[in-house]
């Protein structure tokens, strides 16, 4: 039985998991949730059920001996122990009754996963702001700061998706990056992008080219330079792959050219040298033409 709508409310901001249950003949739910997440200790879901955190399709908590609901919908909230904080803010550029935009800060997730849960920008908004329907039309990774659109009112959000699907937005970005003599800017670059087969990051292969990005400068200082980037298309890593590629990837890129291993999670230096600095588009319900632009600041200094 498949379920959209959660049965159990948002906690701090943060709305429920849930797992669909496959067809199966385990002796009690807790046997499968224990061989399902075998890299959870079993006295966390022990400890779980017992204290009615894991929840059924109507929203009763299961028992310790609740027998294996198969075929149904499981619902419970994740934990992060020791979630670390990230000591940055984001500011809101513009609120009206559908739309909300806010301007986010380095190393601040979007939506909950993995080691974030508590601590991303949607989380905070819906808290703070006391909007628990808040969702985002779009996305920015962690290591990325700017402008980023949200949707107050469910009823709208398809028709701002939209926008981004029929790339009728239009997004600037800066980046701080090597300088090249030999590059010649402007420049257009395009070149089709796949994400590689060992990891997550993107590669470029030959083939139709499927991203676009035009690539500007704006100012420049001893070895490294201040870019303005345009991307026609969105890609995942579009423009972290693109710079790589033309041999100026961007500064304090965990990722590209090589991946690096992972900072302690206290760790907030070193932020990634890339600013989502505008976002334009024709207002989709009001029609009225909208443009916002980050306040942050990218910081050019001689290398």
């Amino acid at each position: 039985m498949n379920q959209r709508v959660s049965p159990i409310p948002e906690r701090a901001g943060v709305a429920p998991s849930f797992l669909q249950l496959p067809a199966g003949d385990w002796p009690d739910l807790l046997s499968f949730l224990t061989e399902r997440f075998a890299h959870i200790p079993a006295a966390v879901w022990r400890a779980r059920l017992q204290n009615g955190e894991v929840f059924d399709h109507q929203g009763l908590p299961h028992r310790l001996d609740s027998p294996y609901p198969a075929n149904r919908r499981v619902w419970y909230y994740r934990d992060v122990p020791d979630e670390v904080p990230v000591p940055f803010a984001a500011t809101v550029l513009y609120r009206d009754e559908r739309l909300l935009v806010a301007d986010k800060p380095h190393f601040l997730a979007c939506i909950p996963g993995g080691r974030h849960l508590r601590e991303t920008l949607l989380g905070r908004l819906r808290r703070e702001l006391e909007l628990p329907q808040l969702t985002p039309i779009h996305r920015l990774d962690r290591e990325t700061a700017g402008v980023m659109l949200f949707c107050i009112d469910p009823a709208h959000r398809a028709a701002y998706q939209r926008l981004f699907q029929t790339r009728e937005v239009r997004k600037t970005y800066e980046a701080i990056a090597p300088w090249r003599d030999d590059l010649a800017l402007p420049l257009v670059h395009r070149s089709r992008l796949l994400e590689r087969d060992d990891c997550f990051r993107m590669h470029e292969v030959a083939g139709e080219a499927n991203s676009e990005t035009r690539v500007e400068l704006i100012a420049r200082a001893g070895t490294l330079a201040h870019y303005r980037l345009s991307p026609l298309t969105g890609r995942k890593h579009q423009l972290r792959a693109h710079l790589t590629a033309l041999g100026i990837p961007i500064v304090n890129d965990p990722w590209y050219p090589a991946l690096l291993p992972d900072k302690a999670v206290d760790d907030f230096s070193q932020p990634l040298q890339l600013l989502a600095r505008s976002i334009a588009f024709t207002d989709p319900v009001s029609g009225e033409a909208r443009q916002f632009h980050s306040e942050r600041r990218l910081l050019l200094a001689p290398d």
